[in-house]
């Protein structure tokens, strides 16, 4: 069994949820991107032919090349699309967290099981999606484009129109049921793992509200980590599927297969160690912001 977390003792507001998910996705956002950015250059970089060098040989490497040839601002290259979205995802994300806890707590004396947690969690990783799906989709096409030395988008927005007008909303959202298949099960694990961890280093005696900030940013990024532990091979096969010319894939598993047989197992980890080294640090910033702001929220509309 698991206390209640989020500092509300027993009582799940998915409003206040909504509110602080915000402040936490823009603390992630701020902490993390120059990391995803390196990820998504590492995953999606051609395999070299004999003749060619790779372009990328690990994730230093990557940071180094990015910097030199674009500066620091190179590594926020395509923030726009998530600056847009990542707020209002964790609102959205920590909304549907805190309803499914709701929805699930049918006794307040009694409080919610492991299970219950983690399915609290998977239908916060399903409400994200609809933002999630396009943001990423023209996040990737920008971080590749800036990586190859194209210039076929100005910018989020460009990219997103030029999208609709070539193929309609369809073109927007490729990627989506992929995105599901990556996010469903890794918010369940995400939020369940804070969750967990929150309970277990609360002294005894004492309410997880009062919880340490050093032990916030623990769980918040141990959370992180082993989120994306079972997130990184659907993301890889994402990114790959997302920044694809038009017919190259016919889905999932022709992804899949091409990865396999081109570059073999080890493919479905590509930019494993950036998506770590920001795993941490990202994460633990964002439960930090939401813990901080939620205390704010129960200081100044305790009745929400």
């Amino acid at each position: 069994m698991m206390d209640e977390g989020g500092g509300e003792g027993s009582r799940v507001s998915p409003l206040k949820n909504f509110v602080a998910g915000g402040v936490g996705g823009a603390c992630l956002l701020l902490a993390g991107h120059p990391l995803d950015t390196i990820k998504v250059r590492l995953q999606t970089q051609p395999k070299p032919s004999c003749t060619q060098y790779v372009l990328y040989t690990g994730t230093y490497d990557c940071f180094r090349k990015t910097v030199s040839k674009e500066g620091l601002l190179g590594l926020y290259k395509g923030m726009g699309a998530p600056l847009v979205g990542v707020a209002p995802m964790m609102a959205i994300s920590f909304f549907g967290f805190g309803l499914g806890k709701q929805l699930q707590h049918t006794d307040p004396g009694r409080p919610l099981t492991h299970s219950q947690v983690f399915l609290s969690g998977c239908l916060a990783g399903v409400f994200t999606t609809v933002i999630v799906a396009p943001g990423e989709r023209i996040k990737c096409l920008l971080q590749v484009q800036a990586s190859s030395g194209g210039s076929r988008y100005v910018g989020p927005l460009d990219c997103a129109l030029q999208l609709y007008k070539e193929q309609g909303l369809r073109s927007v959202y490729k990627g989506t049921v992929l995105t599901l298949i990556r996010d469903v099960p890794s918010n369940g694990l995400y939020f369940l793992t804070y969750e967990y961890l929150k309970n277990l280093l609360t002294p005894e005696g004492q309410s997880v509200s009062q919880l340490s900030t050093a032990n916030i940013l623990l769980a918040g990024g141990v959370a992180g980590i082993l989120n994306w532990t079972i997130a990184l091979p659907p993301d890889v096969l994402k990114s790959n599927f997302q920044t694809a010319a038009d017919g190259k894939y016919r889905g999932l598993v022709d992804v899949l297969r091409t990865l396999l047989r081109e570059e073999g197992a080890t493919a479905l980890y590509k930019g494993f160690n950036a998506v770590f080294l920001r795993a941490f640090p990202a994460n633990a910033a964002c439960f930090l912001g939401f813990e901080v702001a939620l205390k704010g929220l129960n200081f100044l509309a305790p009745s929400w």
